[in-house]
C-alpha cells in the first residue's frame, strides 16, 4: 500500500495550477537552484585535481570494500590527487577517511534525504556542501573531478556512474579514466552491457566499452589512473 505522505505527494502532482501558483513556485525554486550552483562553484573551483569515488552509503565500515575504498583514497592522495565523495557514510566516509588521514584534500557533496545520509567526519571543513537538487550535486562531482572509482552501491552509485559515462560518450566532458571496482559486483552489468545493450540491441558502440576499466584491488585502481596521465602534461598541482 502507498505510504499517505507519498500518496498525497502524488496526487498534488496531478491537480491543476493556475500561471500565478505555478510562476510563484518555480521562480523560488530557480533561485534555489542558482544559490546552489554559487556555493559549489565558490567552494569547489581552487581545490585543485581530484577523483571522485561513488559507492553505497550502506558498506560496513569492517567490509572489505569499505577498506578497499579508504586504500584507493589514501593512495590517491600520496600521487596528488584530491578526493570527492558524496559526504556520507559507507563507501563515502570511506574515501573521506582515506583522504582525511593521509592529509589530503577530502570534499563532502552531502544532499537532503530523508534516510541514510549525514555527513561523516573526515571532510574538510571548508569543503563540505550540502544540496537539495541531485542534479546540481552531479554536475560537481564531475566538473571538479579528474577520474571517476565506482565501488560498489545501489542506485545512487549508478546514477552517478551513468551520468559520467553519458558525458563523455557524447563528449560533453573531457575523456577522463572511470574505474569500476569489483569484478563479482561489477561484471554481470558489464556482461549485460557488451552481450544485450551492444551486441545484440546495437545501443552501444564496441568503442564505448572500453569508457571504463574494471579492476579488483587498490593498487590496479589507482594505477590506472596514473598510467592514463603518465603520457600528458597534466599532472596533479598539490
Amino acid at each position: 500500500m502507498t505510504d499517505p505522505i507519498e500518496e498525497e505527494r502524488i496526487k498534488r502532482a496531478f491537480q491543476k495550477k493556475d500561471w500565478p501558483e505555478i510562476k510563484v513556485s518555480d521562480s523560488w525554486a530557480t533561485f534555489k537552484i542558482m544559490a546552489e550552483f554559487v556555493e559549489g562553484f565558490e567552494k569547489m573551483s581552487k581545490i585543485g585535481p581530484c577523483v571522485s569515488i561513488f559507492g553505497s552509503a550502506r558498506t560496513k565500515q569492517d567490509h572489505p570494500y569499505y577498506l578497499m575504498a579508504e586504500e584507493i583514497a589514501r593512495k590517491l592522495v600520496n600521487a596528488g590527487f584530491g578526493v570527492i565523495t558524496g559526504g556520507g557514510p559507507g563507501i563515502m566516509e570511506a574515501g573521506n577517511k582515506g583522504a582525511f588521514e593521509a592529509g589530503g584534500k577530502s570534499v563532502g557533496l552531502g544532499i537532503e534525504l530523508p534516510f541514510e545520509q549525514f555527513f561523516n567526519r573526515y571532510i574538510d571543513r571548508d569543503k563540505h556542501i550540502n544540496f537539495d537538487y541531485f542534479f546540481v550535486r552531479k554536475v560537481m562531482f564531475v566538473k571538479y573531478a579528474q577520474g571517476f572509482i565506482a565501488m560498489p552501491g545501489g542506485f545512487g552509485t549508478l546514477d552517478e556512474l551513468f551520468e559520467s559515462l553519458t558525458l563523455i560518450q557524447t563528449h560533453k566532458v573531457a575523456h577522463f579514466p572511470v574505474v569500476l571496482v569489483g569484478t563479482e559486483f561489477w561484471g554481470g552489468l558489464i556482461d549485460w552491457i557488451k552481450q544485450v545493450m551492444c551486441e545484440r540491441e546495437k545501443n552501444v558502440s564496441p568503442d564505448d566499452l572500453f569508457l571504463f576499466k574494471l579492476v579488483d584491488t587498490a593498487d590496479d585502481a589507482v594505477n590506472y589512473i596514473l598510467d592514463y596521465y603518465a603520457d600528458m602534461s597534466i599532472r596533479p598541482n598539490f
